[in-house]
């Protein structure tokens, strides 16, 4: 995940700035709903164990938080988290689905169909 201080590029836009924040700050609350879980399965004193899983909750909300912040930024997030989020069965078969469906329409889904050649041959000479 992105840190803070890691810009990799300098003049950035304002709204790149801002995108490598949200970024971090999602990469963090994850980071911190994951060392709440491993507590919550080692902690003994049950009182302890709310608590830890009460903060842990509370990142993840934070987390929900910045996602919908960068989805209502980013129009190709937002198409993505429509195509994957809240629906059912296999994620991967969806994916296949959703290639298919724009490949039938002309659409182009950004990823290779088929073998993955460009359908231009061999790049590689042929020794006589």
């Amino acid at each position: 995940m992105p840190q803070s201080a890691g810009l990799h590029e300098e003049n950035v836009t304002p709204q790149t700035r801002d995108r490598h924040r949200a970024l971090a700050s999602l990469g963090e609350e994850l980071e911190a709903i994951d060392w709440y879980d491993q507590r919550v399965d080692v902690t003994g004193d049950a009182e302890l164990k709310a608590i830890l899983a009460h903060n842990r909750d509370e990142e993840k909300e934070h987390a929900s938080m910045v996602l919908e912040w960068l989805r209502r930024r980013d129009a190709a997030f937002d198409t993505k988290l429509r195509e994957y989020l809240f629906t059912e069965g296999s994620i991967v078969r969806r994916e296949t689905a959703l290639e298919r469906e724009a490949a039938a329409a002309g659409g182009d889904t950004g990823r290779p169909i088929g073998d993955g050649s460009l359908g231009i041959g061999s790049l590689k000479v042929r020794s006589a």
